[in-house]
């Protein structure tokens, strides 16, 4: 197959760029000719470059929205989708969902989007959840599918009325395992947490900090990976608190992997979610987590088994679930080592990987012995 991939921002890795990448990693190495096309230029572009997947520029695509300009930015992507001729486009995250399928409807490009966490509901202003509401509504007509990363998301799509039941279908996010190099030592004391998020909505930093000023008098300290707009006001914050001396600010950090195997505990504080990458690397290497309990994290998390959640916005319930772990060393080790096994049996990418292709193979449009597509059947 000829697989286009379209994202909005090209400048970032984040969960939804990590995803394209090693599904487009994958595809290539599976012999599938694969072209990721994004908005501007930058990490993901390095990122893709390293194992030699194709990368196409959108100048106008970026996340605000701005009528001139996205209308525009399909422009664009309808002549990179032209000149590219995929079977398939694969898009992901809002903007691009919208716009990809625009441009490949034009086109006659079967597509399959994956949101990363629908923008709807309370997850922006009211006002704008309407038109983006409606905005999905009318995109999924022309979806060939649309590949939720958890059972929570199909649920918010279906309960929101954004796109037909028979076209939604639950993939996983998944990761290559590690080696044992790379694992963690969770019983390792004083523990060491972790939070590896963008410093900006919708994660919650404020209330992690704002819960660890209420233990000081437990041995602990914490590393915060990852900048964004709210670093100075946190740097702040953890000063007037008096735990300055007890937080490490390492800002964007290129090697989750190792950072997450110097710590003890892995902490996702934040105010809503779809499937956090972030959460599986560390069930991956043994790590236990404390979490809110927001969007699909539950679907990964199991509440007293792999870790503790917390409802979202409650300091107190975040303090106590922070408080047992960093006394309780067995604890820690039992639910790493529970976190482990649950990622091994749900989450690896060999599973997301058969299952994301099998959808592909399933909705690209078929071609004859001399290469030319044929049209797809009416829906």
């Amino acid at each position: 197959m000829n697989i286009a991939f379209l994202i909005t921002r090209g400048d970032d890795i984040g969960g939804a760029q990590i995803h394209v990448r090693d599904l487009a990693v994958a595809l290539s190495a599976a012999g599938h000719d694969v072209t990721v096309v994004a908005g501007g230029k930058g990490a993901l572009e390095a990122d893709l470059a390293k194992h030699g997947i194709a990368y196409r520029s959108v100048r106008r695509l970026a996340v605000p929205v701005a009528p001139v300009r996205d209308s525009l930015a399909t422009l664009e992507v309808v002549r990179a989708l032209h000149a590219i001729k995929p079977d398939i486009l694969s898009a992901h995250t809002a903007k691009a969902g919208f716009i990809g399928r625009v441009a490949a409807a034009a086109l006659g490009i079967p597509a399959v989007y994956t949101p990363h966490g629908w923008a709807i509901t309370n997850r922006i202003s009211p006002r704008a959840g309407k038109v983006f509401r409606c905005l999905e509504k009318l995109a999924g007509l022309v979806s060939a599918r649309i590949v939720n990363v958890c059972q929570f998301e199909a649920d918010l799509a279906l309960r929101e009325h954004v796109v037909r039941a028979d076209k939604l279908t639950v993939v996983f996010n998944g990761l290559p395992d590690v080696p044992e190099s790379l694992r963690a030592a969770p019983a390792r004391h004083p523990p060491r947490l972790l939070m590896t998020a963008r410093m900006a909505p919708p994660k919650d930093h404020p209330i992690l900090l704002a819960s660890l000023a209420g233990l000081k008098h437990l041995p602990w300290t914490v590393d915060l990976a990852g900048d964004g707009p709210f670093e100075t006001g946190l740097r702040r914050q953890a000063a007037e608190l008096g735990i300055e001396d007890r937080v490490r600010f390492l800002g964007f950090c290129g090697d989750p992997e190792a950072r997450v195997r110097e710590a003890q505990i892995f902490v996702l504080a934040s105010r809503f979610e779809a499937f956090p990458y972030s959460i599986l690397e560390a069930m991956r290497a043994g790590l236990p987590v404390v979490a809110s309990d927001a969007g699909g994290i539950r679907e990964a998390v199991v509440g007293g088994e792999t870790g503790l959640l917390a409802p979202v916005g409650n300091a107190a319930a975040l303090r106590e679930h922070l408080a047992r772990l960093i006394a309780d060393p067995v604890l820690r080790a039992g639910f790493g080592a529970a976190g482990r096994r649950r990622y091994l049996a749900r989450f690896r990418f060999d599973r997301m990987f058969r299952e994301t292709l099998a959808i592909y193979q399933g909705v690209a449009r078929p071609r004859t012995a001399e290469g030319v597509r044929v049209p797809l059947p009416a829906r």
